[in-house]
């Protein structure tokens, strides 16, 4: 019998003001903010809708916890999990290492670009490895997944994205540094993820070709 296989969505409540800071510098925190509503709205439909759901589990890891309670902010009926405490490293680590048997991918909700197949093409590649990622453009990545047999997670605990240079160009090359030297690494697709202004503009962009 084959493993469940788990997509953790990471996903912010929204809030005007605190939500995609760096966007909200170049367009404005209201824009931003309805910007972050509708690109996850959209992402979790995607790799949630009917067909899919029988290829994978979607969890959505959130934070802040305290305000996940009754939030309408993304489709009903899909688990949620907090993200705990810590950098981002240590909250991405969580899910990861912690959820039930059976590969985990991990991807942010602010890629617009992602579709079924890219979801596809990281379990496919962890049929054959140990870790795949995601390259985005800007040198980190929308995506990091774990096949997490034969090699039991949590004693890798402490090493797992640990000294990394976060929202730098060096973010992968970073991550993959520190991962232990047995795992066999794949990437899939390169895609963008949208932080700034410009990043939203060239996405917009790249839509009206």
């Amino acid at each position: 019998m084959s493993l469940q296989k788990h997509l953790v969505i990471m996903v912010k409540v929204p809030q005007i003001g605190a939500t995609k800071t760096r966007l909200a510098a170049g367009i404005g925190p209201l824009a931003a903010w309805r910007f972050y509503c509708n690109t996850t709205d959209q992402v979790i439909r995607r790799l949630g809708r009917h067909g899919l759901s029988s290829k994978w589990k979607i969890w959505l890891a959130v934070t802040p916890e305290r305000l996940a309670l009754g939030t309408r902010f993304w489709p009903g009926g899909v688990q949620w999990i907090g993200q705990g405490r810590g950098d981002l490293g240590h909250r991405m680590a969580g899910p990861m290492l912690d959820l039930p048997p059976g590969p985990v991918v991990l991807i942010g909700s602010d890629v617009p670009g992602i579709q079924p197949k890219h979801i596809d093409a990281a379990f496919d590649a962890l049929e054959g490895n140990d870790v795949v990622f995601g390259p985005a453009e800007d040198g980190g990545y929308w995506l990091v997944g774990l096949k997490r047999r034969p090699f039991i997670p949590g004693r890798l605990r402490p090493g797992l994205f640990r000294q990394v240079r976060w929202s730098s160009a060096r973010a992968l090359e970073d991550t993959i540094a520190g991962l232990d030297s047995r795992y066999r690494v794949a990437r899939i697709s390169t895609l963008s993820d949208v932080d700034t202004a410009e990043d939203l503009r060239r996405w917009q962009q790249l839509q009206n070709q």
